[in-house]
């Protein structure tokens, strides 16, 4: 939103400066986002003659300018314009000036052989316009000397903000008034707005049809206007804001837009067939709007047709066949109320954005739009003449009117904050609000343009908004002798470790979009109805994630496009398996692909290059449950993984009966579905799954636990059944002595010649580590024995001879 501060003035009088409305702004909520100040930026540039222009004895395009700058003997200027010329006035630069168009400071220069002492310039050096074919042309009566800016009326900065999508009511220059005269900038100029009569019927009529959009349509008809371009004071206006001039009546529709927060439309009535009907459209419809486009419509959007054809996109933007231009001569002034969430949606769908749909789809002021077409109406009969109709109205001004019970002491309760009842009820009355009371409870109806305020707390923010949040005293936390609570919850502190956890395994984070296509919520175990937006952003963006895989592996596959197939991603975020809250979790997933090991990717010198495989997302899934306190010592490891990994080539994680995740390479058919190359491995980690850790221990037990003996290690070699799982092997020899046997590994799996042909040998190594004294032979053996045995129990192996 931006503004001029002279514009600001108009309705907010007072002495007060820039810095005064800038850092109020930026403490009532407002954020400046900027300001343009063209008189400190442009103030070395003045009002020069040119005596006379030689041309240059080196040069067929330049000349040689002798020009008066009003402070002393004329300067010498070389000058290439096509349009520098004796008798002409235009703009001079001194050495030492700034050039903003060209970002340059100038200094006395020789231009082929001839001193030059300044510069003649261009809009475009100055940053006025693009226009950079000439030097600037200004009227005979330009006082010599003057400053530019001060003469051109450019001394007015220019103020952006930033509105918050609740405040659709500072997006007018008198609302931001009234925010800053609350606060105590200036006192709100109020002029009433006086209805102007009508002198004959309006003959066009409105109908709202059944299920339109639109709660109300006014309409007037002002024939026998002359249009053509605004006056002054509204070009500079709209210039000053980045807005084109177009004519009186288009210009008086964009000056109320930002004035008042009003927009309206005006159709040349000589261009509209019959009688106006607001509808939505029909499959199949079109319109050519004001900005050269065809928009293809359908039965969502909402329109403006007449007997012929649609004349107006609701709320979004005019067509250009009905537009006004320097032949209308009766003009059509409309002034709506369209409802926001179908002028959202019809923008989105479009593509289209424009000032008006900018501010329909957050929320007008609806008691505004008549006093909006009687402002609007006065300005054209103003400034292009003509006969007003009376006005035709459709539909009803709806009824915003609610009563708020406001105990006052809620405000303290709330924010600390305090302020006595006079002030607060002095507050809301300056910012529109109707208070009855004066103390406790009082009865507070908002007004009209604030359609946000719904209850007691935000009118608490409005009291604490104006107040300023440094009168929130600051109070340390209070301290006595029970510990303090951890300010973040398990779930928040697991987050982040799993985040520092894959970052150190060397995948790098990525946030991708909550929402996927159909087909693969359907491919990854969602796809109900349930799961489905009734609103989606995007036509390929139709429903809530049922898992993170799928944004990952199309950014994996968006990276290889790009010549950057070793890539390693991760993404901590939710994911919805149903649409009650217990069905959604928040999710650890990890992806690599190709070479993208946690060595390290790419080619090698010893051409040695490895492919990701199904051990490497089972490293990753581990590093990350360990750093989130999971107990992995306890988990198992199933090979019932969901479809969309490879059957054989993946696993689940499981603690007990719970399944807490999954790993593997993802199924070449899923990979074909998202059109994405392989090999591609992943895991999925649901971290609410992972239980709560036990109670800490009162004994602190160290960080690192040496041994004084040196660790024992015996291999063995077992034949067991293909379909017995090396993982049942391992934990059946590790369950021998849990104290003794410290870790149990698998280092071959070998089937072929020697070995039964329903039969694999699986060789472990089992490291025994004392820790009271050096183990004997006999002791060694006898735990081998036990492992030999108790294997050979639990799954049905005999020792390999």
């Amino acid at each position: 939103m931006k503004f001029t501060l002279s514009w600001l003035r108009e309705h907010l009088s007072g002495d007060y400066t820039l810095e005064d409305v800038t850092g109020t702004l930026n403490r009532i909520g407002f954020e400046v986002e900027g300001v343009e100040d063209k008189a400190a930026k442009l103030k070395g540039f003045s009002i020069a003659y040119v005596v006379s222009a030689e041309q240059h004895p080196n040069a067929d395009k330049l000349r040689v300018c002798m020009v008066d700058t009003g402070a002393g003997e004329p300067v010498q200027v070389v000058c290439g314009a096509p349009n520098a010329r004796t008798g002409l006035k235009s703009v001079f630069s001194p050495p030492g000036t700034y050039i903003p168009g060209k970002d340059i400071t100038l200094g006395v220069g020789t231009i082929r052989g001839v001193e030059s002492r300044g510069m003649l310039c261009s809009a475009a050096e100055l940053q006025l316009s693009e226009d950079h074919d000439g030097i600037i042309e200004l009227p005979a009566d330009a006082p010599v000397g003057a400053v530019y800016v001060d003469w051109a009326g450019f001394g007015d900065p220019v103020i952006e903000i930033a509105v918050t999508p609740n405040r659709a009511d500072g997006l007018g220059i008198f609302g931001i008034a009234r925010d800053l005269a609350a606060a105590g900038v200036g006192t709100l100029v109020e002029t009433p707005i006086a209805p102007v009569a009508g002198s004959f019927p309006c003959p066009v009529s409105v109908t709202i049809a059944e299920g339109a959009p639109c709660p109300a349509f006014a309409l007037r008809l002002i024939r026998g206007v002359k249009n053509g371009p605004s006056p002054d004071w509204l070009q500079t206006k709209l210039r000053a804001i980045g807005l084109r001039p177009i004519n009186a009546l288009v210009d008086v529709t964009n000056f109320l837009t930002f004035d008042r927060n009003r927009p309206l439309h005006v159709f040349d009535a000589g261009k509209v067939h019959g009688n106006l009907v607001v509808r939505r459209a029909v499959a199949g419809e079109s319109l050519l709007a004001l900005d050269g486009k065809t928009y293809a419509l359908d039965e969502t959007m909402c329109v403006i047709a007449d007997d012929k054809a649609v004349e107006s996109l609701a709320g979004v933007m005019g067509g250009e066949e009905s537009g006004c231009d320097e032949s209308t001569v009766d003009v059509l002034v409309e002034s709506a109320l369209w409802e926001p969430i179908n002028i959202a949606q019809t923008g989105r769908k479009l593509g289209l954005n424009s000032d008006a749909r900018f501010r329909f789809e957050r929320g007008i002021d609806p008691a505004f739009t008549v006093p909006g077409l009687e402002l609007a109406t006065r300005l054209i009969l103003d400034l292009c003449g003509g006969e007003p109709s009376e006005i035709v109205l459709a539909g009803a001004i709806p009824d915003t009117r609610r009563i708020i019970e406001f105990p006052l002491s809620l405000t303290e309760k709330l924010t600390g904050l305090v302020a006595d009842d006079a002030e607060q009820v002095a507050t809301l009355t300056r910012l529109g609000f109707t208070v009855e009371g004066t103390s406790g409870t009082v009865r507070v109806t908002p007004p009209s343009w604030r359609g946000d305020i719904e209850g007691k707390a935000d009118l608490v923010e409005e009291v604490i908004r104006i107040a300023g949040l440094d009168r929130v005293p600051s109070l340390p936390f209070p301290r006595d002798e029970t510990a303090r609570k951890p300010v973040l919850t398990t779930l928040q502190l697991r987050t982040r470790k799993a985040k520092r956890a894959l970052a150190s395994r060397g995948l790098v984070e990525a946030v991708t979009w909550s929402f996927v296509p159909k087909a693969q919520a359907e491919a990854f175990g969602g796809g109900s109805d349930a799961l489905a937006l009734a609103n989606p952003i995007a036509s390929d963006l139709s429903d809530m994630r049922p898992s993170l895989l799928p944004g990952l592996i199309r950014s994996a596959q968006t990276n290889a496009d790009r010549g950057f197939g070793d890539v390693a991603l991760f993404e901590v975020g939710q994911i919805f398996k149903g649409d009650r809250p217990q069905d959604q979790f928040i999710a650890a997933t990890g992806l690599r692909r190709a070479s993208a090991k946690p060595t390290g990717a790419g080619r090698h010198w010893s051409g040695k290059v490895a492919s990701v495989d199904a051990f490497d997302a089972k490293a990753d899934a581990l590093a990350l449950l360990a750093a989130c306190g999971a107990p992995v010592a306890n988990l198992q490891i199933s090979t019932d993984a969901p479809a969309w990994f490879h059957p054989g080539r993946s696993g689940t994680f499981r603690l007990g009966p719970n399944a807490i995740g999954h790993f593997g390479e993802l199924h070449p058919s899923v990979l074909e579905a998202l059109d994405a190359d392989g090999p591609l491995v992943a895991f999925e980690l649901l971290i609410d799954r992972i239980p709560e850790p036990k109670a800490k221990a009162t004994r602190v037990k160290p960080l690192l636990d040496l041994a004084a003996f040196q660790p024992v290690e015996r291999d063995f070699a077992f034949v067991v059944a293909r379909s017995v799982a090396a993982g049942d092997i391992v934990k059946a020899a590790a369950g021998v002595d849990r104290k003794l046997i410290t870790a149990v590994n698998v280092f071959d799996v070998y089937e072929g010649p020697g070995i039964e042909a329903d039969k694999k040998s699986v060789a472990l190594s089992v490291t025994l580590q004392p820790r009271e004294k050096t183990l004997t032979d006999a002791e060694i053996e006898a735990v081998a024995t036990r492992i030999v045995a108790d294997v050979a129990k639990k799954t049905g192996a005999t020792l390999r001879g």
